[in-house]
């Protein structure tokens, strides 16, 4: 059966006016650290690994998988950039992500769009960072830092992100606290492992095709033709998979039920490519893969167009 990909962040409601914006602000502090780090750091075979990886990740996020109880999961994909970019660039691709899917594919509200950066791209990508980081300095730069660290690196990135997410909620009257964080860190623990495998799962790739992509033990760096090409690629065939997506419920959707604030989700004052589907196409799956596609060339775009611009301005 063909399913449209689940909506998979918060929605403008579930977040009360002041935590939002405290959220709003303390991103674009964040951002704008970030923006500047990343023209001094970001080396010049990173500029496409930006753009690529955006993709990527887009097209990863539309393919929710199954989980325990008839909930659904999704890659965040925030370890998997932290590694490979550093975590200044990983926020700005984050960002970059996050920000496309709230403003042409409503998905996630636009007054609650500073705390989804904020918990994906900011909290997801800093726990990434520490963990991983810490594996690498403890094995030494060994291969069972690299995937042990990126394992759990993934893990707990999708476990902290959902706890405060659970704290926000909490805060915001919507749930009591204990309810929130039982139910949002047990359903996420789960989807954690789902993460934790597919970020696995592509570094044991980059390790044998691409490891200078990794800084471990790197030969010198090859032409990033193949980066664009390969990293397009793929993302395009996620895209093209993107029909296949679980129709069940992500983590918070589930918990919302449970705890009966769902219906506190407003829509959106506007629709473009509502759902990842895209109008005027009466075949769902052809409209959910075209959307795909605008989808990651979009966040492509926009991530190259940021690294470009940030290290011309450096420069």
């Amino acid at each position: 059966m063909i399913y449209a990909p689940a909506q998979m962040h918060i929605p403008d409601g579930f977040l009360s006016i002041l935590v939002s914006a405290i959220l709003w602000a303390v991103t674009a502090v964040v951002l704008g650290i970030a923006l500047k780090r990343v023209g001094q750091d970001l080396g010049e075979r990173q500029v496409p690994l930006m753009g690529v990886l955006a993709a990527a990740i887009f097209a990863g996020q539309m393919l929710n998988f199954p989980v325990a109880g008839g909930t659904s999961g999704h890659l965040m994909g925030a370890a998997l950039a932290t590694i490979l970019l550093g975590p200044w660039a990983a926020i700005v691709v984050m960002t970059t992500v996050v920000g496309v899917q709230a403003l042409v594919f409503q998905d996630g509200g636009l007054l609650v769009l500073g705390a989804n950066i904020f918990n994906m791209g900011i909290i997801g990508v800093l726990v990434s960072h520490f963990v991983y980081r810490s594996f690498l300095r403890l094995s030494g730069g060994k291969r069972w830092g690299i995937f042990a660290g990126g394992f759990l690196a993934a893990w707990l990135s999708i476990v902290v992100a959902a706890l405060a997410v659970a704290l926000q909620l909490a805060v915001s009257g919507r749930s009591p606290a204990n309810l929130a964080i039982a139910a949002m860190g047990g359903i996420h623990t789960l989807i954690g492992i789902g993460e934790g495998l597919i970020t696995v799962g592509a570094l044991a790739f980059l390790y044998a095709a691409r490891r200078d992509l990794l800084q471990i033990d790197a030969p010198a760096p090859k032409g990033s033709r193949m980066v664009w090409v390969g990293g397009l690629t793929i993302a395009a065939l996620l895209a093209f998979l993107s029909p296949l997506a679980s129709s069940h419920p992500d983590g918070l959707e589930w918990v919302a039920e449970q705890n009966g604030f769902i219906d506190t989700a407003q829509s959106s004052l506007y629709t473009l490519i509502p759902d990842y589907v895209f109008p005027g196409i009466s075949n769902e799956a052809l409209a959910t893969i075209v959307a795909g596609i605008v989808g990651l060339l979009l966040v492509f775009g926009v991530a190259l167009g940021v690294a470009h611009t940030r290290r011309k301005k450096t420069a």
